[in-house]
């Protein structure tokens, strides 16, 4: 009777949870990141034991049938809800169709050959190594595609692997006593339901916190990032310079300011919708160009900042020098395919800084020796006049 009550309310848990993942997916818009079919794992689980109450003892039937390939269903679901949440682009109604009707006809065969025992042992056998493997991909993405959460996945791998150990149980247990290891009024079905509530309980609560934490990742790079380019803006810029700065390695830095020749030219013939090509093709020179691990923001209109780190007075210049050429050599198509654009760049260099506390100043530096190198023609490097002493 208890287990029946335990039973029950688990149904309660799951069908509740996938109307609320249901919910939440419908808000997300585009990106559901597999809250929907969360939501489909839940929704066919609960079905799964509310067979099993109805069906009465362990027997052989189209309700019992159906109640194993939906309780094997149920956690393939969620493998599949765990890989949209990772990016991968998976289709779910084709796969989960194919198990359906594959498992089924295993389990007419199996029954056939080898008794209803042989069927449950089956069911049992086959959810071990499912959540085997399941814990094994979680403590694999703590190396790999989940390092932002590596705490959360390690949580997932205990848990997923209470549930696997347990069935792994359940397979030795129905293999040597046949099916009174299935009996409701067992201890052991009472613990194993025991540990499914907690995990019903406990596992859509985690679930929402990583669309959270994905959500709040999300909208902090959006926050530090110009939209157009990628490249970080003038706050996405401090925050890094200042987390630079804070290192133990940290060396002197600079400032490299990047304008874009008569852009407004630009704009004015060929329509903005070129211009933000031009700004998008010089961002993705400045990416190619820079040293791994320097700085790139977009300042603001034609202006891009570059933070030039651990280096000297004659690599600066080499980096700039090399900068302004790529940049000239470019060319970008205009909307009507026929019309290559080029553009050139005048760079202005400040002298180095060793704090972000003065960044203003040393960006005004720079921006005053670019101005020295608009009026001197553009489409060149100008340093500090300290530098010509």
């Amino acid at each position: 009777m208890v287990t029946t009550v335990i039973l029950g309310m688990l149904c309660v848990y799951l069908l509740c949870f996938s109307v609320m993942f249901l919910l939440i997916s419908t808000r997300l818009n585009g990106k559901k990141m597999g809250m929907e079919v969360f939501a489909l794992g839940n929704l066919l689980l609960g079905l799964a034991y509310i067979l099993q109450l109805v069906g009465g003892p362990p027997g052989w039937g189209v309700l019992s049938m159906v109640n194993h390939t939906l309780t094997l269903s149920a956690p393939v679901a969620y493998v599949l809800g765990a890989m949209r949440f990772f990016g991968q682009p998976t289709p779910i109604l084709r796969p989960l169709l194919a198990l359906a009707v594959g498992y089924s006809l295993i389990q007419v065969l199996v029954q056939y050959w080898l008794g209803n025992e042989a069927r449950h042992a089956l069911l049992a056998g086959s959810c071990a190594l499912l959540f085997l493997a399941m814990t094994a991909a979680a403590l694999h993405g703590v190396r790999t595609f989940a390092q932002d959460l590596r705490v959360e996945m390690i949580v997932f791998a205990v848990l997923i692997g209470g549930i696997c150990i347990l069935n792994a149980m359940k397979f030795a247990m129905i293999v040597e006593g046949g099916l009174a290891a299935l009996d409701l009024s067992s201890g052991f079905q009472k613990v194993f339901y025991i540990y499914m509530s907690f995990l019903a309980t406990v596992l859509p609560p985690c679930a929402v916190w990583l669309v959270l934490r994905r959500l709040t990742d999300e909208l902090r790079t959006l926050a530090a990032h110009d939209p157009l380019t990628r490249l970080l803006n003038r706050r996405g810029l401090m925050d890094a310079l200042e987390l630079y700065f804070r290192s133990r390695k940290a060396a002197a830095a600079y400032l490299l300011i990047v304008d874009i020749d008569h852009f407004k030219h630009i704009n004015d013939t060929h329509g903005h919708k070129v211009g933000d090509l031009v700004l998008t093709r010089v961002a993705e020179v400045l990416k190619a160009t820079v040293r791994q691990g320097d700085l790139i923001c977009r300042l603001g209109g034609e202006e891009f900042v570059v933070i030039a780190l651990d280096t000297d007075r004659a690599g600066v210049l080499q980096l700039a020098e090399r900068t302004r050429a790529a940049i000239e050599q470019g060319e970008v198509l205009g909307t009507d395919h026929d019309q290559a654009i080029r553009c050139t760049a005048t760079i202005g260099v400040s002298e180095e800084f060793t704090s972000v506390q003065v960044f203003d100043e040393f960006l005004q530096q720079a921006d005053a020796a670019l101005y020295r190198g608009k009026a001197a023609g553009r489409n060149r490097t100008e340093w500090p006049h300290a530098w010509d002493a």
